[in-house]
């Protein structure tokens, strides 16, 4: 069997939803939207089923997924709902719905319900993506409310900079949630992971954390406690030795300056590691940090061994989790660990206590 694989490690998941909500205080809403950002949504949920307060997914599919297996807390739609004929598997389903734009609540008020929907109104407070703008936020909730088919309503905004705790976009954003949302009754939710961690003003009745679950801390280097929950992982499963001034992999972009022994690793771009890595990368080789030279391909990499003298066929390599963090990698790629996690793909999923 290809030795690929992501070791899921739910001991840690629990540990950093515990953390926010600590952090937090009030209640936390565990974010499994896309697969539980590539740690699978079924299993995660159930592992946080007895102690999270309830989950956030993205739409009424993967909502449906969780009912499905057998996830009975609160579970919101974060963008909400699509069609008329959603509302009733909404409603069938006892789901939560985030409503962001006019033509949701006209969806609303013109469908015949059974029994009242629960709302998150969701407020544009400067991230220009989805919501309502501030002067419009009173006329939403009252349409809302007069249609006769909603009963609690949640106010609620996303943070465009949370991660960035010395600029002060975050602070505005809540100056105008706050101004726009003072006079209407009902709960608040604000923060997100960085929100979570960095943002005391945030702090409302419901937190949103989803990217600090999974250990990536979206402000590194602040000491905040997180575990990683995903180690990807493989083997080496070739050695070889190429001389002063040989090159190695696709494009020849490593060519070796000293005698160099090299680890064949079976992990790829096909894998979900990403392709753009320059040499130089770290990773780990039986627990000791070394680096990534020539070319990632579909399906194998390669690793400097030269120093690793006990290194060789079969030697564990991680390629991020507790030696190497994923924001390392992502760093490297040019990207962000949200996306490097959501890529995992065709590995071996192996889930742990």
């Amino acid at each position: 069997m290809r030795p690929a694989r992501a070791l899921i490690d739910f001991a840690a998941l629990r540990h950093n939803y515990r953390l926010a909500r600590s952090r937090h205080g009030g209640r936390a809403l565990a974010v499994v939207k896309a697969n539980a950002y590539g740690h699978g949504a079924r299993q995660c949920a159930r592992a946080l089923a007895d102690i999270a307060d309830g989950f956030a997914v993205a739409c009424l599919e993967e909502a449906l997924e969780l009912r499905a297996a057998g996830i009975r807390q609160p579970i919101l739609l974060l963008e909400g709902l699509f069609a008329p004929d959603e509302i009733a598997e909404a409603l069938r389903h006892d789901l939560w719905i985030v409503v962001h734009h006019e033509a949701q609540i006209r969806m609303i008020e013109t469908t015949e319900l059974t029994q009242p929907l629960t709302v998150w109104l969701k407020v544009n407070s400067g991230m220009n993506r989805a919501g309502f703008l501030p002067q419009a936020v009173d006329a939403a909730w009252q349409r809302l409310k007069a249609s006769g088919k909603v009963g609690d309503i949640t106010l609620m905004t996303h943070f465009a900079r949370a991660d960035e705790p010395h600029v002060i976009t975050t602070s505005a954003q809540i100056e105008r949630f706050d101004a726009a949302t003072a006079h209407l009754p009902g709960a608040r939710s604000l923060a997100n992971s960085g929100g979570v961690l960095g943002w005391q003003a945030a702090h409302r009745d419901w937190a949103r954390p989803g990217i600090l679950l999974y250990g990536a801390d979206p402000m590194p280097g602040n000491g905040n406690g997180l575990k990683p929950v995903m180690t990807l992982e493989s083997r080496v499963i070739a050695v070889r030795e190429i001389e002063t001034g040989e090159p190695l992999g696709y494009g020849a972009r490593f060519v070796a300056e000293r005698p160099t022994r090299v680890g064949l690793v079976a992990m790829g771009y096909a894998d979900g590691y990403p392709r753009v890595v320059p040499d130089g990368t770290p990773v780990a080789v039986d627990d000791i940090c070394t680096r990534l030279i020539g070319r990632v391909s579909m399906d194998m990499l390669t690793v400097d061994l030269t120093d690793l003298p006990d290194a060789g066929l079969d030697s564990r390599v991680e390629l991020w989790g507790s030696s190497i963090p994923v924001n390392r990698i992502a760093e490297a790629a040019g990207t962000i660990a949200y996306e490097l996690l959501c890529n995992v793909k065709r590995v071996r999923f192996e889930y742990r206590d």
